[in-house]
């Protein structure tokens, strides 16, 4: 079968090399890919957003399964315009992913099925949003409504750091029309984690655990992130929270959409903070997480393709994935003064290096060939992914990679995956 993969991140890069290991697939497309990708499938020159150019470019090739990579195309209606022209596709429809889409719809879900996450209210007038915030107090979580590349969350330790960001985002409107509402959360606090379940709308079929690094610094320092490092299995999602994770938050969730009228299909991302033993959700996302994506699928022993086909026809009775035993750590390396403004275009050197170290992956995430060299073109570049029979083994694998790879003015932090060891 011929496959298409829509993006040109770390996520789709890792998404590529496990359906090139499908017995299934003769020929994978990616658009638009990037250098790594390139190495695995045919890159062709299409946006992930013109999303009519990439039905065309479908119906023409004859692509027999397409996936997509990033949350923007779901939230435009990628979906719908493949399934209306009989073309099969993973993921979410529009009117699902807008779970992600806005953070108010989401939250909204959550109020009606009871399932648990902080207490919150959504504003559309910078007044009452502020007037809120000095009723409440801080800490207190303010989050852009819309799509802001994971960056659109404040956790603000002051009424006047959250003040401060509600101008930004509803004022200087710094995430564009994301910003036209704000959703303003009391502060939760715990261990975060992820966790992940394929689903064809009725039917679940979880993924392993992971927990994902979202501070840019070392100790959880800095702005947020779209994720700095990831590792599976997450030792704080017992076999005991597993259940109740799938039983009070993603069984409602995938019933509440379906009674809204809006049955969701693909995978759902659910980030959670678990305190004393209970699961919250913080967000949903419409899509594999990046960099969670990189441990999860290089730990997935199962074939991924007939599960994304199943997810896409509505007929998913698979009841379970095989994992392999290790584990695996994701260490993001990123262009120096991510997530503001970094330089672009600097040469990246070690790639050959790295390649040859057994049991590790270098997934790129914003690269770019440039004469002949593969330079940085994005905040976050590369994702440096170890295998080992433990975390403690699979951190030391990645760093291993890590110390290979440079280009001027790298950053990355150093203590990818301490709490897992911490525990």
């Amino acid at each position: 079968m011929k496959v298409l993969v829509v993006g040109g991140g770390g996520r789709e890069h890792t998404l590529v090399w496990k359906i090139a290991q499908s017995p299934l697939v003769k020929h994978i497309y990616c658009a638009p890919g990037n250098p790594g990708i390139a190495e695995l499938a045919e890159c062709v020159h299409i946006g992930a957003e013109e999303i009519e150019t990439l039905r065309d470019f479908a119906l023409a090739e004859q692509i027999d399964l397409t996936i997509v990579g990033p949350e923007v195309p779901l939230t435009m209606g990628i979906v719908d315009i493949f399934q209306s022209s009989g073309l099969e596709i993973f993921g979410p429809n529009k009117a699902a992913a807008q779970i992600e889409g806005s953070k108010g719809f989401s939250k909204d879900l959550m109020a009606r099925y009871n399932i648990p996450t902080a207490k919150y209210q959504s504003f559309s007038v910078h007044a009452d949003a502020v007037t809120y915030i000095k009723e409440q107090g801080a800490p207190i979580v303010v989050k852009a409504d819309g799509l802001a590349a994971g960056k659109g969350v404040v956790v603000a330790m002051t009424e006047a750091q959250a003040i401060a960001a509600v101008d930004d985002i509803m004022l200087d409107q710094v995430f564009g029309a994301a910003g036209a509402s704000v959703v303003i959360e009391e502060f939760m606090d715990g261990e975060e984690a992820s966790f992940f379940a394929f689903t064809d709308g009725k039917n679940i079929l979880p993924l392993a655990s992971s927990q994902d690094h979202k501070r840019v610094n070392d100790n959880d320092e800095g702005p947020n992130t779209g994720g700095m490092g990831a590792y599976s299995p997450a030792p704080v999602v017992t076999e005991e929270l597993h259940k109740v994770i799938v039983d009070t938050i993603v069984t409602p969730t995938i019933e509440g959409m379906e009674q809204d009228g809006c049955p969701y299909s693909g995978i759902l991302y659910v980030g959670l903070m678990i305190k004393d033993g209970q699961p919250r959700v913080v967000e949903y996302n419409a899509r594999f997480g990046d960099p969670e994506a990189q441990p999860l699928l290089m730990r997935m022993k199962s074939d991924i393709v007939p599960v994304l086909q199943a997810c896409a026809r509505g007929k998913l009775c698979q009841g379970s994935i095989d994992w392999h035993e290790k584990a695996a750590v994701c260490v993001v390396l990123a262009s120096g003064g991510y997530p503001a403004a970094y330089e672009k275009g600097l040469p990246i050197s070690g790639l050959t290096e790295a390649a040859a170290i057994e049991d590790l992956m270098v997934f790129h995430a914003g690269t770019a060939l440039k004469d002949g060299q593969i330079v940085n073109q994005g905040g976050r570049v590369l994702g440096v992914t170890g295998l080992g029979d433990s975390v403690k083994d699979a951190i030391e694998k990645a760093y291993t990679g890590v110390q290979v790879i440079h280009w001027d003015k790298v950053h990355y932090r150093h203590d990818i995956g301490a709490r897992a060891l911490n525990r």
